[in-house]
């Protein structure tokens, strides 16, 4: 039927007089009648002539309302969501018929009783042949079933079918709830014998949601298989093994880091000992701190991927390539002034509310390919490093999928031991399969010693194998010699921290980056533990505690920022575990281990292949879980597939060209941190040497251009609130008249009053 046809009935409709039915107001088109040998054909062929829109799909499709609705919308129109002008006048808002599944407005006019009918009597349609109205049987909508199995929506009642609507404006809530959130009155038929259906009518069925119940918003996932929830406590025993748990499937995450960064730095064994350490205090401290005052989600905060990359960009720039006296405490310094610099503005941005304002930019479209070009950044610096000793490095890349992909479904005494250790069981069976090949004289060469420097070699044969020797054995490390038992880090532990313009600069944008990482993660993680997503305010709150966070860690000398792990959302989802108390447990044994010298110094004596092979597999998670945050938007929009496609090849390509004007650094640099190296010879020349190098870092980081890209896009490009995949962040009122909203995301009674004087940071 055409557009206009509509809006003519509905005129047509509101001059109507008593006496006129209501089935005369609407396009005599004959409902769907389902058979037992009904042809798909036929239902396909009466969806198109109704326009009726199923909801029973797990997608994200474009709704009736929206397709009329999204010009509006795009033009600074009517909200659809909210059913009101943005320009601060009222229309009329969409909704979805019933029963014909077509678009009707809902403009506030009365429909008279019927001639002959009592006074004040409402209007019914007839009822179906076979079903009652909205094809319910015996109280349940069809398609129960389906429902039943996916977990979203509750069983109807008897008493919800005989629901009647008041047709004269008074808004009193009761009514079905469409595809897009907006309530649809009920129009009953009058009282006729039911009839029982056969099993065809579980083919076709409309969401019909109970009264009591609010609809979920869209994108929302309103069931939960948590073994334990957010606030639950399932004793001390179970705390243990669960934070145990919770924390050796992110062990990649937090130890690998210094294994790249340290001997990049020019830091010796026992620098890479103390490094990860401090890494282990500080991840504790900051876990514990984002969980009573942060966001309370349970998340992990530890040194991101996201500090990676611009801190190789810091350690191969020109000044330092040629250092060789305190190399590595003269490039922790700069990390550490570099750091501090960018935590403060990260926290000034999240404590004054702003980023509550640039909350409105971001969005899924623009967080997906921002997490996915962290991952990619490091494509030339896996493979090529894990390849320095295949005879570890693809074992263990092997086994790790193996575990991951074909054993993720075994249960062993009830736990899928495979799927969640996946990551520390094969670091240790690839670790004893390489102590044994060291062991049996693998790596044994005549007249050759693994202690001795390669530049110290004078047997030519012997100087061929000092990089094998140097990546596969595992006894060249000397950590467990020179580590003491005992040490407690302390800050400013690498002296006094040194602050320059052109690392400033750096670290400011990355902070803005990490942001926008942790924006995703809070709210993938909200979704998957069963609470209502956080109100700007506690991101705002979360944003700034991680600031404060990564000042501690820049403090103490970590070599990164402190920031919500994204790989923490895998392991929640994994693990089935969102308690907050096996959180914070966990982070007190980093804290504890942190002390014991000798646990930093075996983490350290890990072959360097085996750590590289490792981080393969991490960043390829990190790509794939930004590129899922794409769920909560139309993934299958022109729109969206455009935007993320040109974001992520130019967050490669642009890049590359920065990287190209490097004349010697392949002569100095090994050929996997060669594309770091491009802020000290790169084509933009301001007049200023720091501003040159800030400038051409930060557009030879690949994460930072695909921010960039899809930020201007998405807020450029027209689309509706739906395609685009607009955060449906938590309303503030809803805290008053929530007890459980506000219990998961309240703080703790004796501070709350502090930040509650704050209205942006929630409560």
């Amino acid at each position: 039927m055409e557009r206009g046809s509509r809006s003519e009935t509905l005129d047509q409709a509101g001059k109507q007089k008593g006496g006129q039915k209501l089935g005369s107001m609407l396009p005599q088109i004959e409902p769907f009648i389902p058979k037992r040998d009904h042809n798909p054909k036929e239902l396909r062929s009466w969806a198109r002539r109704t326009g009726f829109v199923s909801t029973f799909s797990g997608e994200t499709t474009t709704s009736v309302s929206e397709r009329y609705g999204a010009e509006k919308d795009d033009s600074g129109g009517f909200d659809l969501e909210r059913g009101r002008d943005q320009r601060g006048g009222s229309s009329p808002k969409i909704e979805i018929d019933p029963i014909l599944g077509r678009t009707r407005a809902n403009r506030g006019f009365e429909i008279e009783p019927a001639s002959g009918s009592e006074t004040g009597a409402v209007q019914r349609l007839p009822r179906d042949e076979s079903d009652g109205a909205l094809g319910l049987r015996n109280g349940t909508a069809r398609g129960e079933n389906k429902k039943r199995r996916i977990g979203i929506e509750p069983v109807l009642g008897p008493a919800d079918e005989e629901r009647k609507v008041n047709l004269n404006g008074n808004g009193n809530g009761n009514g079905i709830v469409n595809g897009d959130g907006h309530q649809v009155p009920v129009v009953t038929s009058a009282a006729e014998p039911k009839k029982e259906d056969s099993k065809s009518e579980e083919e076709v069925g409309i969401d019909v949601p109970p009264d009591d119940e609010e609809p979920p918003p869209e994108g929302w996932r309103g069931s939960s298989l948590m073994k334990c929830g957010l606030r639950e406590n399932p004793g001390f025993v179970p705390l243990i093994y669960y934070s145990l748990q919770h924390y050796l499937s992110l062990a990649g995450s937090i130890i690998f880091i210094p294994l790249v960064i340290v001997p990049a730095m020019g830091g010796t064994d026992k620098d890479t000992a103390t490094v990860i350490s401090t890494m282990l205090l500080v991840t504790g401290i900051t876990t514990i701190l984002q969980s009573y005052f942060g966001t309370r989600l349970p998340l992990v905060q530890g040194s991101s991927f996201v500090y990676l990359a611009p801190a190789l960009v810091i350690i191969n720039s020109q000044e330092y390539r040629n250092l060789t006296e305190h190399k590595f405490r003269h490039i922790m310094r700069e990390l550490q002034g570099a750091i501090i610099v960018g935590s403060i503005f990260q926290s000034i941005l999240g404590f004054s509310g702003l980023m509550s304002l640039i909350l409105r930019f971001i969005n899924p479209v623009v967080v997906a390919p921002t997490i996915a070009g962290v991952g990619l950044a490091f494509f030339t610096y896996g493979f090529p490093q894990a390849g320095s000793c295949v005879e570890i490095s693809i074992p263990q890349i092997l086994l790790v999928l193996i575990f991951t992909l074909y054993l993720r479904g075994i249960s062993i005494s009830g736990h899928r031991i495979f799927r969640i250790y996946a990551v520390p069981l094969s670091i240790l069976i690839i670790w004893a399969y390489a102590f044994f090949l060291t062991a049996g004289g693998a790596y044994n060469y005549k007249g050759c010693s693994p202690d001795i420097p390669s530049s110290n070699m004078i047997v030519d044969a012997c100087r061929k194998h000092a990089y094998t020797m140097k990546h596969c054995r595992t006894d060249v490390s000397n950590a467990w010699r020179t580590a003491a038992w005992v040490r407690i880090p302390y800050p400013l532990q690498w002296g006094v921290p040194s602050f320059h313009l052109r690392t400033s600069i750096i670290m400011i944008i990355v902070s803005l980056v990490a942001s926008v990482d942790s924006v995703g993660t809070y709210h993938s993680t909200s979704l998957l533990v069963n609470s209502k997503p956080p109100t700007p305010g506690i991101v705002s709150r979360g944003i700034g505690l991680e600031g404060f966070c990564s000042v501690l860690a820049g403090l103490w000398g970590s070599g990164t920022g402190s920031t919500t792990l994204t790989e923490n959302v895998h392991t929640i989802n994994i693990t089935k575990m969102a308690s907050r108390r096996a959180v914070e447990l966990g982070a007190a044994f980093l804290i504890f281990l942190s002390f014991i010298g000798k646990v930093g110094a075996i983490l350290a004596s890990i072959p360097q292949a085996l750590a590289a092979s490792v981080l393969c597999f991490m960043w390829a998670l990190i790509v794939a879980l930004g590129l899922s945050t794409l769920q909560y938007s139309q993934a299958a929009s022109f729109r969206n597939m455009t935007i993320v496609g040109v974001s992520l090849f130019l967050g490669l390509s642009v890049p590359a060209y920065f990287q190209q004007y490097q004349l010697y650094t392949s002569l100095i640099l090994p050929s996997y941190f060669i594309p770091y190296a491009a802020a000290s010879n790169g084509p933009v020349h301001t007049g200023s040497k720091q501003l040159d190098f800030a400038f051409n870092a930060l557009l030879s980081m690949n994460m930072v251009v695909t921010l960039l890209v899809a930020l201007v896009l998405d807020n450029t490009v027209p689309g509706s609130r739906q395609e685009r995949g607009v955060y449906i962040w938590s309303r503030a009122e809803e805290m008053e008249t929530d007890p459980s909203f506000l219990a998961d995301y309240s703080l703790p009674k004796k501070i709350a009053p502090a930040f509650c004087r704050t209205k942006c940071l929630g409560s």
